[in-house]
C-alpha cells in the first residue's frame, strides 16, 4: 500500500505544482482575481528575485519530488534504508514551502492590501507533503520492508 500511494505522488505532485494555491486580486468590480500555482509564482519570482526563486524550487519542486522517488527507491529494495534521516529531512523543507505560503496569505489579508482566497491546489500540495511525511515515517518503522507493522 506504502509503494502505491508513493507513486500515486509522482503523479500527484506535478497536479499540485500547476493547481492553484490561491486567488488574490484588489476589491475593484472590473477586476477579476487572478490564480496563482507554485509554477506561476516561480515564473514570477525568477524574473524579480533569483536567489528567492532557487530556494522556493528547491523547496516547492526539488526536495518533495527527490524524497519521493527516493522512498520509491527504498521501497524497491535499490537504496538502503539508511537514506532514509536524509530523505525525511526533504520532506520537512517542503512542509516549511506550506508555511511560508500560509504566511503570506495572513500577511496580505491582515494587511488589507488585496482580496486573496485559498484554492483547491493549496490543499492538494498540502496533502501531497502530509502523505510524504506519513509514508517516510511508515516506512522508517520495524516491519516496513515486509509489510508487517507492529502496533504502538
Amino acid at each position: 500500500m506504502l509503494k502505491a500511494i508513493n507513486l500515486a505522488l509522482l503523479i500527484a505532485y506535478p497536479v499540485a505544482w500547476a493547481a492553484p494555491l490561491m486567488r488574490a486580486g484588489l476589491d475593484l468590480p472590473l477586476f477579476g482575481p487572478s490564480e496563482i500555482s507554485v509554477l506561476s509564482g516561480l515564473r514570477s519570482l525568477w524574473q524579480t528575485d533569483m536567489a528567492l526563486a532557487a530556494v522556493v524550487t528547491l523547496f516547492a519542486l526539488v526536495a518533495p519530488y527527490v524524497k519521493t522517488l527516493g522512498l520509491a527507491l527504498v521501497h524497491f529494495g535499490r537504496l538502503p534504508r539508511r537514506r532514509l534521516a536524509v530523505l525525511q529531512v526533504m520532506g520537512k523543507l517542503a512542509m516549511a514551502d506550506i508555511f511560508l505560503i500560509a504566511l503570506y496569505i495572513t500577511v496580505v489579508k491582515g494587511i488589507g492590501l488585496a482580496r486573496i482566497e485559498t484554492a483547491w491546489g493549496l490543499y492538494l500540495f498540502s496533502g501531497c507533503v502530509i502523505a510524504s511525511l506519513i509514508i517516510g515515517w511508515r516506512t522508517e518503522e520495524p516491519g516496513a520492508r515486509t509489510g508487517h507493522f507492529r502496533a504502538k
